[in-house]
């Protein structure tokens, strides 16, 4: 759990993120909303002056107290776990059948415009002209 480093007793107002700078003092900044960068307006709530043990983690709590708790880090050249894995057991490969495609949809074929029959002048009419 975490242990209580500096009692301040801040009081957190909305749209404001609280966070140690790097002098050690509780700072706060605007949060930014609806996508955009927020401005770089930052404001020093309390001066601490709090120097930092390496290896703790050091945030503002429910209470607005300063507090830090021992970073979860894993050891170097330790592994993830004790137990050796196996590779994965492959299944026998069956060999599957082409997937059938579906037959196209056609659309329903158009209907075909009547012909009108002109009356046809006879022969001899057409040669005259």
């Amino acid at each position: 759990m975490a242990t209580i480093v500096e009692r301040t007793h801040i009081r957190r107002e909305k749209g404001w993120l609280y966070f140690l700078d790097k002098q050690g003092d509780v700072s706060r900044a605007l949060m930014a909303q609806g996508g955009g960068r927020s401005p770089k307006r930052r404001e020093k709530v309390v001066r601490v002056g709090l120097e930092r043990e390496e290896g703790f983690l050091y945030f503002i709590d429910k209470n607005g107290d300063v507090a830090k708790v021992k970073m979860a880090r894993r050891r170097k050249g330790a592994r993830k776990s004790t137990a050796r894995r196996r590779p994965a057991r492959r299944k026998a490969a069956t060999r599957r059948k082409p997937a059938r495609k579906k037959a196209a949809r056609r659309k329903p074929a158009r209907k075909k415009a009547a012909r009108r029959k002109t009356a046809r002048k006879p022969a001899r009419q057409r040669a005259r002209r």
